[in-house]
Parts: C-alpha cells; structure tokens; sequence
C-alpha cells in the first residue's frame, strides 16, 4: 500500500488547516495589512486627538480633540455602510463606483478584490489584471476606512476653534459621501485617473491634496476665529503636541507600507523612503527657522516633519533614496515659504482662518509630492505596483515627461472637485444650522460648547480668576517661537 503523499510544507503554512484558512490566504500579509490599517488607525485616535488637543489654546483643546474622535467614529460606520464600495466597489461612473454596503459575511471572508482596477491595452487585451490580494475583504475595509477618517480629520485642522460642532456632524458624512470617494475611485478604485496611469502611491493627492483645499474651502464659508484668537493662539500643551506628532510619524509605516497591499519589497521601500523624507525635511524647516528667525521653533519643526510625510506619500514605494531626500529638501521649504512668506503678504491668506495651516502643509505639500512623483518614479520600482506597465518619471526619458503632465492633470481634478463640492456642502448645511459658533461661545471656548474644559487650574473643576489664557500673566509676555502657525 502506497504512502501518502508529503507535504514539504509545515502544517503552520498549510491552506484548510481550518474553515478559516483558505488556500487564497497569505498568513504574513493579512497580519501586515491589520497591523498597517492599526498604524493609520493610530494616527488619527488617539495620534490628531492629542496633537489637536494640544496644538490649540487651552480654550479650545476639548472641542478641538473631540471634532477628531467624532470624526473618526461617524466616518467608519459611514464607510461600511455605503462608502467602501462607492471608492472601491464595481463603476457607476468614470469617477464614482456604486453605493452599497460592506457588512455582509459572504462579502466580507471571500478574496479582497477591487472589481473596477482591470486594466486593458489600447487593443484590448489585458494588460493588468483586477487587483486582488491574499487577504479577506474585511481587512481591505478596514485598510481604506481608516484612511477615509484621518482625511476628514486632517480637514477639520483648518476649522478649528469656530466651527459649530453640530455643524460638523453633518458635514463629515457628506464629505465623505460627494468628496472623499470620489478621489478615492478615480485615483485609487479603477477610475478613470486609475486607468490613465496617474501615480498617487498611498494618498497624496486622494487624502492630503482633497483635506487641504477642502479645509481652506470650508474655512472660507465657516468664516474666521475670534479676532482675540486670531491674535493670539498659543499651543496648550508642546510636548504633548510632540507626542501627537511622534504617533503620527511612526503610524506612517502603515499609511505608506500598506498600499502595495502586501508585505513585500515596495513595502519596505515605502517604509524607508518615508522617513527619510520626514527626517530632511525637518531638519531644512528647522535650518530656515534659525536662518530667518534666529530661532528654532519645535512647532515649526512638527510641521516641517509632517510636510515630508505628506510629500512622499505619492510617491513613497515609486522613488529611490535619494530621490526621498530631494524630495525632504523641497517638502522642508517650499510650504515653509508658501506659510512663512506668501502667507503673510497675500490678501487670500489673510482673509481665509486656517487655523493649523492645513493648506500648506497637506495642499502645497501633497501636490508637490504628486509633481515630483511623476518627475522621481524609478521604472523597475513603477513595475512593482502600478497598473499602467512601462510607466517611468520625467527623468527616465521617452514616456516619463508625459507622467509629469499626467501628475498636474491628476491634482488640478482633485483640486477643482473639492473647491466644489466643499462649497455645496457647505451652502448648503448652512441653511439647516449655523456653520459658526455664536460669539458667546467664541469668547468661552469649551465650557460654552460642550460643559467641559480640559485643565481645572484651581481645586476640581474651579477657576483660576486671576488670569486668563487671553491675557499676559503677570506682565510676561507669551513666548514666540519662529515658525506662528496657530
């Protein structure tokens, strides 16, 4: 009687060891995937909670923290019930895919797999076929639904301290809905960006790009702080600011080195080229703080970090390291210059409140990150994850110059959709609820709001009424770091 046949694989790597292991599943990337979707998660709560809630003046640190945590909340139960398929699901449009809901279990144990990413050569044969990693489609969920809710949270940085917060509440699931998934499925869910070849590696035109015109947009129609705050508005809390900061540095592990949608080697080209963006650029912020200023600011430093961040995304598994280190160089001065300098000289940035400089930091930053992208993109890297095969940046020759194009196209889309749909949604909620907090509730902060403050400064939830945070304490003057943002 014959023996039966050896697997030469350990049983721990065998398919159908349970109901539950399929032979479709990779053990190594579903644990990645989660993980990563865990980092990004992270960013947001409790990473933006705590840098909003520290960032701000001490007045506005509960609602500032908390307009962050709704965010996360209402986006994700939001997500599953209509969203995820309208990013990522089967065409409705060129830019749109059809609504419908995500929380079925015969939909959400099969094989991930993004039905729309088919990628076909101009006489019809296949070129790419549809994407479709060796994990379930509960982790695919869970994946792009933490990068829907960081975006509407990176948003609410230009808004805060006066945007009503019921407001808010019916804004973030229309944003999502007419905004945010439009990106989505264009540049990432088989649209017709998708299709043409334009590079957006993990979100910097999807995510940063939308957040921050749509954040400037908002923050025109909402209308501005208080004129006190406006004028004064120190951060509450710097080294907590630093611990907001640090999460989200360390979470971009997941935000870049989860898109290739494996754990593989673009992955850990993503990781690496990340932080070396993030490092250079801080460090040229904080060199042209000092040159200019005479001071380091670590505020400035915090938005030089999250400058490079933003600009590699776009490109973050498509460039070489050197590449990273040019592209840090110019993420650390380029949205330096447009805050620093431009903001202050041109009319539009006096008039428009954005209060944490959303627009330079994730705006200017992101669609610099896109351009260069299409300038930097390696062939052999390209390869590894794009659909559109032979696709190369400008600097490689022949076709590259034309991605260069493809890139500004990609971004002056993501820009005009959003400067839209913001204003709409904006007008429109306006006529249902104030977009603004009242100015009783302006001069109080997060007493009047929500009966809450973050700081009893004398015995259990009693005043200190000496002094406020609006005035000079004793007659010392508030410190000034170099780089004022907020």
């Amino acid at each position: 009687m014959a023996a039966p046949p050896v697997n030469p694989l350990p049983i721990a790597y065998q398919a159908w060891t349970s109901l539950a292991v399929p032979d479709w599943l990779n053990k190594g990337d579903n644990t990645w995937q989660m993980v990563a979707a865990t980092l990004v998660g992270i960013q947001s709560m409790p990473g933006l909670v705590i840098l909003y809630g520290s960032i701000v003046k001490k007045k506005w640190a509960v609602n500032s923290a908390f307009m962050a945590l709704y965010a996360f909340a209402a986006v994700l139960i939001c997500w599953v019930t209509w969203a995820y398929k309208m990013s990522f699901g089967e065409k409705l449009l060129p830019f749109w895919g059809k609504a419908g809901p995500a929380l079925g279990q015969k939909f959400l144990i099969k094989q991930a797999g993004l039905p729309a990413t088919v990628h076909y050569h101009h006489d019809g044969s296949l070129e790419t076929a549809e994407i479709e990693p060796f994990y379930p489609m509960a982790t695919m969920v869970w994946f792009q639904g933490v990068f829907a809710a960081i975006s509407v949270i990176l948003l609410a940085g230009s808004v805060l301290a006066r945007m009503s917060f019921k407001a808010w509440m019916m804004f973030v699931p229309l944003w999502l809905t007419f905004s945010y998934t439009i990106g989505a499925f264009s540049l990432w869910g088989g649209g017709f960006l998708f299709q043409w070849g334009v590079m957006d590696y993990s979100g910097g035109y999807v995510i940063h790009l939308s957040s921050g015109i749509a954040g400037f947009t908002a923050a025109y129609w909402v209308g501005p702080r208080s004129k006190r705050d406006r004028e004064r508005f120190p951060p509450n809390n710097v080294l907590l600011t630093l611990a907001g900061a640090g999460l989200l540095w360390l979470g971009w592990a997941g935000f870049n080195g989860g898109d290739p949608y494996s754990a593989n080697t673009d992955s850990s080209m993503a990781v690496l080229n990340t932080n070396i963006c993030a490092a250079t650029s801080l460090l040229v912020w904080t060199w042209l703080d000092v040159i200019f200023f005479k001071k380091p600011s670590v505020i400035g430093a915090v938005q030089g970090m999250i400058t490079g961040l933003v600009c590699i995304t776009p490109g973050a598994g498509l460039v070489q390291g050197w590449a990273a280190i040019i592209m840090g160089v110019l993420s650390g001065s380029v949205p330096w210059y447009t805050m620093m300098v431009l903001g202050k000289k041109l009319t539009i940035f006096q008039k428009v409140d954005d209060t944490l400089a959303v627009f330079h930091t994730h705006a200017v930053a992101g669609l610099l990150g896109g351009v260069l992208t299409g300038l930097f993109a390696e062939p052999t890297l390209s390869t590894l994850f794009l659909p559109v095969t032979n696709s190369k940046g400008g600097i490689y020759g022949g076709p590259g110059g034309v991605q260069i194009l493809k890139q500004i196209v990609g971004g002056l889309f993501i820009i005009g959709w959003n400067i839209v749909a913001t204003s709409i949604i904006c007008v429109f909620l306006s006529y249902i609820v104030p977009l603004r907090m009242t100015e009783e509730e302006l001069l109080i902060g997060d007493d009047a709001v929500h009966g809450e403050e973050a700081y009893a400064l004398w015995g259990d939830g009693e005043k200190l009424s000496l002094y406020n945070d609006d005035t000079t304490h004793h007659g010392v003057l508030a410190s000034s770091g170099a780089t004022q943002v907020v």
